[in-house]
């Protein structure tokens, strides 16, 4: 294993809502994703799922109020609570969860991602 530098891994994509795994731990994922508009409200029964804003504004929309996150902090989401990502400008994102987490949860659509590429 070496060194990863974060900011060097976001340069290397442009795609957004499709996460970069980066890196693995005891059973957890660590992934990149650029993020801009609205995603799908979706949960994930069995995972909590850390956002963690390295640039941009965060707003994590749940069914009864929108929580911000802000370049330099980080929000979990707790297993079993239904959340929709919202970015009204470009955001960049780590995501830490564990690898059985689903990209949209229980819901399929069209930017779902089976597999997430490894840089």
């Amino acid at each position: 294993m070496s060194v990863v530098n974060i900011q060097e891994k976001f340069n290397l994509f442009t795609d957004l809502w499709s996460p970069k795994k980066i890196g693995e731990l005891n059973g957890q994922q660590i992934l990149l994703a650029k993020i801009k508009g609205e995603f799908v409200f979706h949960k994930h029964d069995n995972e909590d799922e850390l956002f963690m804003v390295k640039k941009g504004v965060l707003e994590m929309h749940l069914h009864d109020k929108i929580v911000t996150i802000n370049e330099g902090e980080f929000y979990i989401v707790p297993k079993g609570v239904e959340h929709k990502p919202v970015a009204k400008e470009e955001v960049h994102i780590l995501l830490f969860e564990p690898l059985s987490t689903k990209h949209t949860g229980d819901v399929v659509a069209d930017i779902t991602v089976d597999t997430y590429e490894s840089i």
